[in-house]
């Protein structure tokens, strides 16, 4: 089994001994066995029909017919998650960030941890793997603060993500047949769907964890309020971009120092267009990594980078007018971008963001169901509401209602509740779970 092949790897570099090995060459070579191994079989599984399909049909260009020879591989639910987690602990060992461990068992256990094996997020090994050997004892607060975030996960997956799936599906499935304003409706749907599943399943991980004592890092810092695109990056799937900044990024743009700001723009474009290729074995992934760079570089460029790392608002109810713009345009940038992430192919994500722009788009939305979609439209602007009441916390209701009184904080919890037992026959899959 791959799973268990590729889990032999990198511990292998520290078990025989708690030092570090000081022969270099040896260690390079552990190094480069344990990331091409891994990485080989990421992508056997994730990319070989991709390349392959995409090599034959770079030769029929030419006129040369190659007979495909493409596998019925399935792939195993969350390779792309637990194949970066393996890598951190080897990577980290080799730059002596980390003893290397010679318990086979923590090992395992932080590479197939269950509550984040499956969708993250993605832990390094200088924070997970030590709490394997603390003595935990049960903390009540901690472990109801775990089942309050469990909560808001399962409401932003079943009842925010699973809602707006079934008529981003429904107006993405039918496009051709939509006008621009339900076409645009349709985009911001699923921005809606992606960020309640995906954030959903992390506070759910994150929340089982605190039930048995172990903290994981947040992966998202309510992304959708963000100043610029910048920002985004640093609050969306956290886990997945300071992994990539720390073992891809940084250490390219320190391979050359002498142009620094035209390899800094080379260098972001290909950690984007990685990180869309990591989402999947597809052209449109790819240019959505592509689209995502060309918004990311005007805060490289002016060095805004580091501006916009404070609280949004901060202690204010409502955001300044220019907040309020900033965070308007990266949002509607952010949905704009979305039908190359949702769309099948190039072709579809392309008709799609041209029909948004079409003379149709300051018309009423129109589909069918569009009557039952306001219920979902108004459910996901309160959603929308207690998230920016909660920003500076790690999850919407970490803090929410702790001081009300007992009854009205039961009933807060209640209504949430029974609002996912209502929504539960909408339940859809996890869309990360494909990566």
């Amino acid at each position: 089994e791959p799973f268990s092949a590729r889990g032999s790897i990198s511990p292998k570099q520290g078990s025989a001994s708690p030092k570090y090995p000081e022969n270099q060459t040896k260690r390079k070579i552990l190094l480069w066995t344990s990331i091409l191994v891994n990485l080989g079989f990421l992508g056997f599984f994730k990319y070989y029909n991709f390349f392959l399909d995409n090599f034959i049909t770079a030769f029929s260009f030419f006129g040369t017919e190659i007979k495909s020879n493409s596998l019925n591989i399935i792939l195993p639910v969350g390779i792309s998650f637990y194949t970066f987690q393996t890598l951190s602990y080897t990577i980290d060992v080799y730059k002596r960030k980390l003893e290397p461990t010679r318990d086979f068992i923590a090992f395992s256990v932080f590479v197939s941890f269950f509550p984040q094996l499956v969708a993250g997020p993605i832990e390094r090994a200088t924070h997970l793997l030590p709490q394997f050997y603390k003595k935990r004892t049960f903390d009540y607060s901690k472990a109801i603060d775990g089942m309050r975030q469990i909560l808001w996960g399962l409401f932003k997956k079943i009842v925010i993500a699973d809602n707006c799936a079934y008529y981003a599906n429904q107006i993405f499935n039918d496009s051709a047949d939509m006008n621009g304003s339900t076409l645009a409706l349709g985009a911001l749907f699923f921005t809606f769907q992606i960020y309640g599943d995906f954030s959903g399943y992390s506070d759910i991980a994150i929340g089982t964890s605190r039930l048995f004592g172990f903290n994981l890092t947040q992966n998202f810092a309510f992304p959708y309020f963000s100043r610029d695109f910048a920002e985004f990056w640093r609050r969306w799937h956290i886990s997945l971009t300071t992994w990539f900044r720390d073992y891809l990024f940084i250490p390219m743009v320190k391979l050359n120092k002498n142009r620094k700001n035209i390899w800094k723009i080379v260098t972001v474009f290909i950690q984007f267009i990685i990180i869309g290729f990591w989402h999947g074995a597809n052209w449109t992934f790819i240019i959505w990594g592509v689209v995502h760079a060309i918004l990311f570089l005007p805060s490289l460029l002016r060095k805004k980078k580091q501006k916009n790392i404070g609280s949004i608002a901060k202690g204010r109810i409502f955001p300044s007018l220019k907040e309020a713009l900033s965070i308007f345009t990266t949002f509607s940038l952010l949905v704009l971008s979305m039908p190359f992430f949702r769309a099948e192919n190039f072709n579809h994500a392309v008709s799609y963001i041209l029909g948004i722009f079409s003379s149709s788009l300051f018309s009423i939305p129109h589909f069918n169901g569009m009557r039952r979609a306001l219920f979902t439209i108004i459910i996901t602007l309160i959603f929308f509401i207690i998230e920016w009441y909660g920003r500076d916390n790690r999850y919407g209701i970490e803090k929410l209602g702790l001081k009300w009184k007992q009854p009205i904080r039961l009933s807060f919890y209640y209504i949430i509740i029974i609002s996912i037992l209502v929504c539960m026959g909408t339940a859809q899959e996890f869309i990360y779970f494909q990566f």
